[in-house]
């Protein structure tokens, strides 16, 4: 993707939105209470990097946070990693979300057109008051992990705020997810309970998944309980599912508890695990704390999204990304959280805009993918839809090209705050962001988070402006993982995120500063893969194809799709094959079919291709980097570290990938 600069922004906001911004009451507040001068942004930008006890403190103060700050905001603030932040602070974080008991709207949840309901601010705490006690007579202690594998229902967040209250650890994966999949995440956390669908709905069809929650509480050890979640089907045989009970028989016992004991623990106590893409092997635990992800998720969503009590925040995820763990701290903030799940393409595009016509939505979170989808499909919601409450659209998963900041402006809104996103799993939150008060330049990301020293390095670790280079950040921040599972000296955090750059974050995204101190993502530097803006990791293909007997090896790229005007990227598979296989529909059908019943739909090629043989470097890696160069008609950097460099050839000018 390349970038031309604009003449002038697609949107400003006029003075009486920015007056009324939280932003702008923060920064005045700030201004009175450090004797700070803030005129602008990048003013307010600077003391946050600059000042980190008073920014993250003011913050805390902004959020309302429950529970004991402590005297010290930041020891050995040097380090990095190594910073601890808050270190006599005790807090809970599923008090902070469970604030409000009254009868407002706290969850609206709709399953595609089948399914429609709703949860007050009571109901939802009186459901996270039963399940936390089913869950500690079971036994879950602080530290347990609870893992589920469902959609994003409201009985996920109950399961999420229940765990919370208790201090046991959260661990999400969407149903879409094969056995595999499952497994390769779950099995290295050794999950005591399991919350799990008995199916889901997809695009007007149920699908089932009674059989495969078997398979994989089969391969679970540890788990002592599944609770099984009714949504698609009215009756259950689960005599086949180890330790499994409905919710109802779960939580029956419980009916009489109206109240929570929450478990007051320090600022970084475990709270999440999440996991990465799984480019290079079984995909890596990354373990968030409870603090870090409350305070940089209230400074978004209260500064970066303008969120304010009574709002209606709604983002298109399922519970295997981080949106979903970014959508509900959004309860922290006083906003009714829009549920959806199912395909966001149901209605010819159009039942999310029925959904936020229907909600009153004000903050509507998608992909850059969904967006080129329905400019492609020539929806004009403007003229459709009554979006008069819709003040804030946010867009993540891979970058919004300037023709999506358009079309957004043109067909859907134009008055409103688009707000491109980035930052991932690793952060559980954003490098850069929105901004309620700057101007949007199309195909530009606003701004820098704040209190995030985002900068942007060229090769040798040299800070550029206007040049692509390594997304960094270069001082700590609250939301960096606490470690990775099962890293006990962290040697593999560290060498995910500070072997490039000593003492620096790096995150691995192709950036660029703009000249209005702007962002532009071009993707990942690494080969994850990002069809349809959702990040997928090669290993997790390699891991199922290379199950078939006929195929000795593989390799997986993205390719930009379509080639003369790239807007997303399609995966292409290359397989070498045993002595006599021919590469015949049959054996291609069965590729896609293990990859998409053992890994998801996302991961399943869209080509699949033969080739002799596959580049490795000397020490044996297969280099995917330097097939997608090939692939792309671009140079191929340090060839002569491959064993054998004449392999690359095989993927020069495949008539098979342009079409």
């Amino acid at each position: 993707m390349s970038y031309t600069p604009a003449d002038r922004p697609l949107w400003t906001p006029d003075a009486a939105r920015v007056a009324a911004a939280n932003i702008t009451a923060f920064a005045k507040g700030v201004e009175q209470r450090w004797g700070r001068v803030l005129p602008d942004y990048a003013a307010l930008h600077a003391w946050s990097i600059d000042e980190p006890e008073e920014f993250w403190a003011s913050v805390w103060e902004l959020g309302e946070v429950r529970g004991e700050q402590g005297a010290v905001v930041l020891e050995d603030g040097e380090r990095m990693p190594g910073a601890r932040w808050f270190p006599e602070a005790r807090l809970n974080f599923a008090e902070n979300l469970l604030r409000s008991r009254d009868e407002g709207d706290a969850l609206v949840f709709w399953g595609e057109d089948r399914v429609k309901n709703r949860l007050s601010h009571a109901d939802l705490y009186r459901q996270v008051a039963r399940f936390a006690a089913a869950l500690r007579e079971l036994g879950v202690e602080q530290g347990d992990r609870v893992a589920a594998w469902m959609p994003n229902l409201p009985e996920t967040v109950v399961a999420m705020l229940a765990a919370a209250s208790i201090g046991a650890i959260f661990s999400s994966a969407s149903p879409d997810f094969g056995v595999q999949g499952v497994l390769d995440r779950f099995g290295q956390i050794e999950p005591k309970v399991l919350i799990a669908v008995d199916g889901y709905y997809y695009n007007g069809k149920v699908v089932d998944c009674l059989d495969r929650l078997a398979a994989i509480t089969d391969g679970l050890p540890s788990v002592k309980r599944v609770v099984v979640v009714p949504y698609v089907h009215a009756k259950h045989d689960l005599s086949h599912v180890h330790h499994a009970r409905l919710l109802s028989d779960f939580v029956k016992p419980f009916q009489a508890v109206t109240e929570i004991p929450f478990a007051r623990l320090s600022f970084s106590h475990p709270l999440f695990i999440m996991y990465s893409s799984g480019t290079t092997g079984v995909p890596k635990c990354i373990v968030h704390c409870a603090g870090g992800v409350l305070l940089q998720h209230l400074k978004e969503h209260r500064l970066h999204g303008d969120l304010k009590p009574g709002d209606r925040l709604f983002y298109f995820t399922t519970c295997g990304w981080m949106m979903w763990n970014w959508l509900v701290s959004g309860l922290a903030s006083g906003a009714t959280l829009l549920l959806y799940d199912g395909s966001p393409m149901l209605g010819n595009g159009t039942i999310l805009f029925d959904y936020a016509q229907a909600e009153g939505m004000t903050h509507f979170g998608t992909s850059a993918k969904f967006i080129d989808g329905i400019a492609k499909a020539g929806l004009k919601p403007r003229e459709t839809h009554d979006l008069s409450r819709l003040r804030a659209m946010f867009s993540t998963g891979s970058p919004l090209v300037p023709e999506g900041f358009e079309y957004v402006y043109r067909d859907i809104k134009s008055d409103l705050c688009l707000s491109s996103i980035s930052g991932g799993t690793d952060i559980v939150s954003c490098f850069v962001l929105g901004n309620p008060v700057l101007p949007v330049w199309p195909g530009e990301i606003q701004c820098k988070g704040l209190g995030m020293a985002v900068d942007v390095f060229d090769d040798g670790g040299c800070p550029v402006r206007g040049e692509k280079g390594e997304l960094v950040c270069v001082r700590p921040f609250p939301v960096m993982p606490v470690g990775f599972w099962n890293d006990p000296d962290g040697a593999r955090y560290k060498a995910a995120y500070f072997e490039r750059f000593d003492g620096v974050w790096c995150h691995g995204d192709y950036s660029e500063i703009t000249a209005h101190d702007g962002l532009i993502i071009y993707g990942r530097s690494d080969a994850t893969l990002n069809p349809g803006g959702v990040r997928i990791g090669t290993a997790e293909i390699y891991r199922q194809v290379e199950k078939l007997d006929e195929v000795v090896e593989s390799l997986v790229i993205g390719q930009d799709w379509p080639p003369q005007n790239p807007t997303d990227v399609r995966v292409v598979l290359f397989v070498k094959l045993r002595e006599g296989v021919e590469l015949e529909d049959g054996l291609i059908d069965r590729i896609r079919r293990t990859i998409r019943d053992n890994a998801t739909p996302r991961h399943v090629p869209a080509k699949v291709v033969r080739v002799e043989d596959i580049p490795r470097t000397k020490s044996g890696k297969i280099v995917e980097l330097a097939v997608r160069a090939v692939v792309h008609d671009r140079p191929v950097k340090n060839v002569e570290a491959l064993a054998n460099p004449a392999a690359l050839e095989y993927f020069r000018n495949r008539p098979e990938l342009q079409s």
